[in-house]
């Protein structure tokens, strides 16, 4: 699944980091490193941006980034 397509309250473990050049970089550089836990916090009215929480910030990222990042759910320990 990717990040665009969880629901507030929810999140898991980021797995790839999609995109290409700049795009992906800045993405690596804001956090966004496979391994990492992230929950989603709110989505904007229309969808577009989504505040994330990860590494104990918050970040707001637009819809179309969101969705190059896949995740997978945190197994239950």
């Amino acid at each position: 699944m990717t990040l665009d397509q969880v629901k507030p309250g929810q999140g898991g473990i980021i797995e790839t980091i999609g995109g290409e050049g700049a795009l992906r970089r800045r993405l690596l550089d804001m956090g966004l490193t496979p391994k990492t836990k992230v929950t989603v916090r709110k989505v904007a009215p229309m969808g577009d941006p989504i505040e994330l929480y990860l590494r104990g910030y918050v970040l707001t990222l637009r819809a179309e980034d969101a969705a190059k990042i896949t995740i997978r759910e945190e197994a239950e320990a």
